[in-house]
């Protein structure tokens, strides 16, 4: 018997995959750690939840259940839409690899914007498929470019709205001219991870066209807004023929006992979430002037992060302020695999953190 190699391979393709690199978490020692990296909330979880966390730890010994019923209907309730067509996910990350498994095969496109969420092509990939990427305009996803690229192999077009990590959005007239483009085949997925973070009278996060349209889906995340990261909760929201069949590919118990009733806790809890948004509001755009005010240039943003391009000079670039920051306790996150070699993902974090981040890169600028 002949073997073709000493140690089991995994198929064509797999390691061709860039693994994904999540934003750093830790600092020089013996500073303050501002964590501004991952985009999560400076407000932490709401009380409820943390609450519902701790009402299931007695109750470890049993599975959890397996369609997350609680999770759906608090979901439901909230949005004033069917419990039936929302599946949840451990984060939306694992939706969008779910969709990638269920409707791309060798041979098969997905379709998505320059500067994209890097899981996209990884999870194309992972089916075996091949990522086709479109050139955005100003940094913002390009209708027109995603619709020229369409072939019969498209399967997918994935959409951040708004995206991660340039902060750009598209109107919604422009997404529905989107979905009119596409053929009926082509399953658009719309990835709405920061809508309630949105202020713009012409966004829509995708809901009502993901409940009309037999292509169309929307997912959702519980790690942005809701400060649930930890618990890894996501949902998607669509047509019941493409539920019906994620459903028969996910794993039975996807979702721990924790994590639903802390996520239920927390869809619920409105005016937890009301504070998130004020905080937001208030300092996206404070930040936003404080920068441009120092000599760099920020892309106007929608979410609850700003992309910070650094002058192209010596000492002045951003590997170059990531290190200045780093040293002061500040943790940002380095953009070059988005191909923004020379810019920073920088959170909104809290008062002082904002306060910080704005005295250290101030100090970088005037050195």
């Amino acid at each position: 018997m002949r073997l073709s190699s000493v140690y089991p391979m995994p198929r064509e393709g797999v390691l061709d995959i860039a693994a994904y690199v999540p934003g750093r978490s830790t600092a020089k020692p013996g500073v303050k750690l501002h964590k501004l990296s991952s985009n999560e909330t400076p407000l932490g979880p709401s009380p409820k939840a943390v609450q519902a966390f701790h009402s299931v730890a007695d109750d470890l010994a049993s599975y959890p259940d397996g369609s997350a019923l609680q999770l759906r209907q608090a979901i439901a309730r909230r949005h004033g839409i069917a419990a039936d067509r929302i599946v949840c996910g451990n984060g939306s990350d694992e939706l969008l690899a779910l969709l990638a498994q269920t409707y791309l095969s060798s041979g098969d496109e997905a379709v998505f914007s320059e500067h994209g969420f890097l899981v996209y092509p990884i999870a194309t990939k992972a089916a075996g498929a091949t990522p086709v990427e479109v050139k955005d305009v100003d940094l913002t996803a390009d209708v027109d470019g995603f619709l020229t690229a369409i072939t019969e192999r498209t399967k997918i077009v994935f959409l951040a709205n708004p995206n991660n990590p340039t902060g750009t959005y598209l109107p919604f007239s422009e997404v529905r001219r989107l979905h009119a483009g596409l053929p009926p085949h082509v399953l658009l997925v719309l990835d709405a991870a920061y809508a309630e973070y949105v202020r713009r009278n012409d966004y829509e996060s995708g809901m009502e066209l993901a409940a009309t349209a037999p292509n169309v889906v929307m997912t959702r995340t519980f790690s942005k807004i809701y400060g649930l990261a930890k618990l890894r909760i996501g949902w998607m929201y669509g047509p019941e023929h493409v539920i019906d069949a994620i459903n028969r590919v996910r794993g039975p118990f996807n979702m721990t006992g924790p994590a639903i009733s802390a996520g239920a806790a927390a869809m619920g809890d409105v005016g937890f979430i009301q504070k998130a948004v004020a905080h937001n509001d208030r300092w996206l755009p404070q930040l936003t002037e404080a920068l441009e005010a120092i000599g760099l240039s920020v892309t106007p943003s929608v979410g609850n992060f700003l992309l910070v391009h650094f002058p192209d000079a010596d000492g002045r670039r951003a590997d170059d302020a990531d290190a200045f920051l780093l040293e002061h306790g500040l943790v940002t996150r380095k953009v070059g695999a988005y191909k923004l070699p020379n810019a920073l993902r920088i959170t909104i974090g809290s008062d002082e953190a904002n306060t910080a981040l704005i005295d250290t890169l101030t100090r970088f600028m005037a050195r």
